[in-house]
């Protein structure tokens, strides 16, 4: 051990410390609530009562940990009880003194840790109430170390409980030793209610001198019916509160009733039984209690539950009823009020829409805030799944109506996401889980509407959640490529150009087309990089074929909604261009109305920009969604991309053959050019070019394939 963490009065630290009797006090239901209180206050997945001997740390009570006990040479708290003040680490893997400890290195690898030192009456630092994290933190707030000292103090309680029921234990003499200089009012009688022994600490609690109250009824402070109780236990010879502690009121000498923490136990003197009790006034602890009660399951902003009373409260119903359903909301369109008008104007918002969505439900239902801009509905008792439709719908009417915010109209919207029990999820996890997918599936499919949970969901998520752990190996291993897709003229079938495709040649699942990982890609954090690369590569390879072969060539390249959110697409795109030395006319990227649903405030700026540069912008897939003629107008686009399923129908079906003859006239009308995907036969091909449509592209002419196979059919340079 290293000799730095004893002081010279440690022999006394730890004498002081064994009067607590330390390995009882594990399993303690009192220190359970207490370390639960604490992960949801600070969101921490770890948190522990940790007293400190002589050479291990002992865990009084645990939450998100399997051990009772570590070395204590490797031990934060052996280093937090020798300071006055909580110890703070914000990131441990930068701190000299635990980069190379081994709860850094290995299990629980821990990051972040905060220590409150457990200091008794006599100053002695028993071990610490602590917080730990697996992920690092810039800052530990003075409100944070506020509340992490509060729960010390009540951890400090319970620990002076136990301490007197194990002197209890031991001896009367013991007992009465360790009771003079206690914080808590300690009083015992023999079996006729008459008080034995009387403290200094009930002096000051209650207002009696010692020698003024020794040998008195008890029932000057007890209430009566903790007399009667005391009677019938002296007869029946059984604990008197059975290793409980209950709250009662008590009679001070003023008059004054003062409620109190009892704890009572019970033993025999020469054959006679006696009776001890310690009491604590509680008028502090209750406020405090309360306040971190409040701070653990209340949202502080809009009053809600949060997310963790919302998960006990669904674990509640779940096992009182076998229905109920659980909604998922999450606002539209919020995160541009906080940009445009402030988080004072945020807050604002969210606070009415806490009180819109109490106008929309039952009393008898619960409400959460989740955090951010998400909130839940929890429907006890609920079966009928076109009931909870109509909920929903009222829901998502109720938070679109327009609302005013220093005299601001702010209009925003709302996605919901439905999970009924049983059907979708018998526990809180998948009843849960279930609603997040379904909500996920609404603002997927166009937002302002809402969505039941159905059979694939989870598994398409799990799918996501797998490859999304791949994506960024098999990019660095080179993994992905773009196969090229022509684009011909069809007045006289000459090649024009090429839509640049993703596929992953997977190691061991060959090569796989978008449809398999591009959701999975999107949601990632790789996808800004992914997309410079496919710009940057398509860039060069267009440069490459228009120096050998065809001057005229033009690549179209899909765009990720990620790259918009970065903020900086714009500059990226004029940096490829320069690095390959293609002219930005050369260029098409595609948008689609997904795209435009999930990031239309961002989109705008930059492809008004990239227009102004020459760089084609094209809606594709367009007229399979709910894309209105103002997206024509607002958008800066050249071209519209007639989807391949209205191409495919267009010769069987007079419907589809209608809605290609519309997309066609209202491209010309917009001045934009239209070319038409999926096209597989020279009847669909005659057709089209009849109907006026310039371009096309489809498995008639090629379908996706490499550089090298591309350049070889079309006779261009690879």
């Amino acid at each position: 051990m290293d000799s730095t963490l004893i002081g010279s009065d440690e022999e006394a630290r730890l004498a002081s410390l064994r009067e607590y009797s330390i390995d009882a006090t594990l399993g303690d239901p009192g220190f359970d609530r207490l370390v639960h209180l604490a992960q949801s206050i600070f969101r921490v997945p770890v948190a522990l009562v940790s007293l400190v001997d002589a050479q291990r740390q002992l865990f009084a009570a645990s939450v998100g940990l399997n051990v009772c006990q570590t070395s204590r040479d490797v031990s934060f708290c052996a280093h937090a009880i020798l300071r006055d003040e909580i110890m703070v680490i914000l990131d441990a893997q930068k701190d000299s003194r635990f980069c190379n400890n081994a709860l850094v290195t290995g299990e629980p690898h821990i990051r972040f840790y905060a220590g409150a030192p457990l200091r008794n009456t006599l100053g002695y630092a028993l071990g610490t109430l602590c917080l730990i994290d697996t992920e690092p933190r810039d800052a530990f707030s003075n409100s944070e170390r506020r509340n992490l000292s509060e729960l010390a103090a009540l951890v400090l309680d319970k620990l002076e409980v136990r301490r007197l029921e194990f002197a209890r234990r031991s001896s009367q003499s013991r007992f009465e030793n360790i009771a003079a200089t206690s914080p808590d009012a300690i009083i015992c009688a023999d079996q006729q209610g008459l008080v034995t022994f009387w403290n200094p600490a009930a002096d000051r609690l209650l207002g009696y001198r010692a020698e003024n109250i020794l040998g008195r009824s008890i029932d000057l402070i007890a209430p009566q019916e903790l007399i009667n109780r005391v009677h019938e236990l002296a007869t029946a010879g059984a604990s008197l509160i059975e290793g409980r502690t209950i709250e009662l009121n008590v009679h001070a000498a003023s008059g004054a009733s003062i409620p109190v923490e009892l704890s009572a136990s019970m033993w025999r003197e020469n054959g006679r039984p006696s009776f001890g009790a310690i009491l604590r006034d509680i008028t502090e602890r209750r406020t405090n209690e309360e306040r971190l009660f409040q701070l653990a399951h209340i949202d502080s902003l809009t009053g809600l539950a949060n997310r963790t009373m919302f998960r006990s409260r669904v674990e509640q119903t779940l096992s009182d009823q076998s229905a109920a359903c659980v909604m998922m909301v999450d606002l539209d369109g919020f995160k541009d009020v906080n940009d445009s008008l402030g988080h004072s104007a945020g807050d604002a918002v969210l606070v009415t829409v806490a009180r819109r969505l109490e106008s929309s439900v039952r009393a008898l239902d619960t409400l959460a805030r989740m955090g951010g801009d998400e909130f839940s509905i929890l429907i006890p008792g609920l079966v009928s799944a076109s009931r909870a439709a109509e909920i929903a719908d009222t829901v998502i009417e109720s938070l679109s109506r327009i609302l005013t915010v220093d005299g601001q109209a702010i209009n925003i919207g709302a996605s919901v996401g439905i999970a009924m029990c049983p059907e979708h999820g018998s526990s809180v996890r998948e009843l849960l889980s279930s609603a997040d997918l379904a909500l996920y599936q609404a603002k997927a499919e166009g937002r302002h509407c809402h969505r039941f949970y159905k059979t694939g969901l989870r598994e398409a998520a799990t799918d996501k959640r797998a490859y999304q752990s791949e994506v960024l190996r098999a990019f660095e291993h080179h993994e992905f490529e773009l196969y090229y897709q022509p684009q011909v003229r069809l007045s006289d079938g000459a090649l024009i150009g090429a839509e640049a495709l993703l596929r992953w040649r997977h190691p061991e699942k060959g090569l796989l087309g978008p449809g398999a990982f591009l959701s999975a890609l999107e949601a990632g954090y790789l996808a800004p990089r992914m997309g410079d690369w496919i710009i940057r590569t398509a860039c060069n390879q267009a440069a490459r074929w228009r120096a050998h072969g065809s001057p005229e060539f033009r690549m179209g390249v899909n765009l990720f909604g990620a790259q918009f959110r970065t903020g900086d697409l714009a500059s990226r795109v004029r940096a490829a261009l320069i690095e390959t030395g293609l002219p930005a006319s050369a260029l098409e990227l595609e948008i689609t109305e997904n795209i435009i649903l999930r990031h239309d405030d961002q989109m705008i700026g930059p492809l008004r920009e990239l227009r102004d540069d020459g760089v084609g912008i094209a809606f594709d897939d367009y007229g399979t969604g709910y894309a209105s003629l103002s997206m024509l107008k607002r958008y800066p686009l050249t071209k519209l991309k007639i989807d391949q399923t209205f191409v495919r129908g267009m010769c069987e079906s007079s419907a589809d053959a209608a809605i290609v003859r519309a997309i066609l006239y209202l491209g010309h009308s917009f001045g934009l050019e239209v070319i038409a995907e999926g096209v597989e036969t020279e009847e669909q091909s005659a057709r089209l070019r009849k109907k006026g449509c310039e371009t096309a592209q489809g498995y008639l002419f090629g379908r996706p394939m490499p550089a090298s196979e591309f350049a070889r059919q079309f006779g261009l340079s690879e």
